[in-house]
């Protein structure tokens, strides 16, 4: 737990202004926006009206009456959440989300239960008592969720309270609860969706059945009334597992893994079209930065430099890689200052073409 004793230290991120505009005029529906309560179970109906649309109305009267409102994948909606989590991703390279819950004083949303991910608690409003227990399954997979009727839950490990300001780590299979305190509770949840060497192997597991064939090979025939002698089936076994070892494969899964996160993570372009209208007037005094938080990889080959960005290869020339290696590297900088082979005209291309990709911005546009 990190505790600060700076009330506003998340404003910035949020705030409970913030939480009203979207009920009333994001036209968000459930689940997107689910109401929960530890003291009895909400059916969506009670708050819904035809096809999940909100009665926004009757959400405020059962969130006085004691029940969370619980607003999924904020980060899709909200701006600034939007840049945490893509801040986030950018330096783990990893998928994540971000949920906020506003629990009335006195109240608890959420049951006992342990989450399937790692979770990072920003307390923005209000005040929330931490309970943590023990761990009944270590590091679960998102299929492994937790069981209500699970009774061996151990004693408490700690107990604390998150003001305004402060920020919780949970880890994953943790359980908890947790109650708001005397007065309204607004935080945020960042979920750290990991990729875990379970996907790795799986994915490795999938490839090399497609593509080779003695994955593909049947049981011997009589297999489950006469016993396969143990050293057979351990040789057959461990041959296969050096097809899973081959280092081609796992190369393979890694970038598979990597387009994936890559393809998920669209650029974050609020002011593209006054960029765009002023691409031509970049000239070599013209100052450039890096979008924020923008998520490419940079491939240099013998025969291509390629840039990977949100699900889209974009190739150059190889002659051009100390220039490209330079824009990566430097945050700012003007075009006169990039080095490599490319002349006063390859320059200005070059960087008119990433600003049209999205990846760098102008100074002034």
């Amino acid at each position: 737990m990190l505790r600060r004793e700076q009330p506003a230290y998340y404003a910035s991120l949020l705030c409970l202004d913030d939480i009203d505009r979207v009920l009333t005029s994001a036209d968000l529906h459930y689940p997107s926006v689910v109401l929960k309560s530890a003291a009895r179970d909400i059916v969506p109906s009670e708050y819904t009206l035809h096809g999940g649309e909100l009665d926004v109305a009757r959400l405020y009267q059962l969130f006085a009456e004691g029940a969370t409102v619980t607003l999924a994948y904020m980060d899709t909606v909200i701006p600034t959440l939007t840049q945490l989590c893509r801040g986030l991703e950018a330096d783990f390279c990893h998928p994540f989300q971000a949920n906020v819950y506003l629990t009335p004083p006195g109240n608890q949303g959420a049951r006992i239960h342990y989450d399937t991910h790692d979770v990072l608690v920003l307390q923005i409003t209000g005040s929330k008592r931490w309970i943590t227990y023990g761990t009944p399954i270590e590091l679960p997979l998102r299929n492994q969720s937790f069981d209500p009727a699970m009774k061996d839950l151990g004693e408490p490990t700690l107990q604390f309270e998150l003001s305004a300001g402060d920020a919780a780590y949970i880890p994953r299979g943790v359980v908890h609860d947790a109650r708001a305190t005397d007065s309204v509770s607004l935080h945020i949840t960042v979920g750290f969706l990991a990729y875990t060497w379970t996907d790795f192997l799986l994915e490795s597991v999938a490839d090399v059945c497609l593509n080779n064939p003695l994955f593909r090979k049947t049981l011997p025939p009589g297999f489950a009334r006469e016993r396969l002698p143990a050293l057979q089936t351990q040789e057959i076994f461990r041959s296969l597992m050096q097809h899973l070892a081959q280092p081609a494969l796992s190369e393979t899964v890694r970038e598979r893994l990597t387009d994936e996160f890559l393809a998920a993570c669209p650029p974050l372009l609020r002011g593209q079209m006054a960029q765009l209208a002023g691409v031509n007037q970049i000239h070599m005094g013209t100052t450039l930065q890096m979008r924020p938080h923008a998520i490419a990889q940079l491939q240099v080959g013998e025969d291509a430099v390629t840039v990977r960005h949100f699900g889209r290869k974009i190739s150059f020339p190889p002659h051009v890689a100390t220039t490209i290696q330079f824009v990566f590297e430097h945050q700012r900088f003007a075009v006169r200052d990039l080095p490599g082979e490319l002349d006063d005209a390859g320059k200005l291309t070059l960087v008119r073409r990433l600003v049209r990709e999205g990846l760098l911005s102008a100074d002034g546009a």
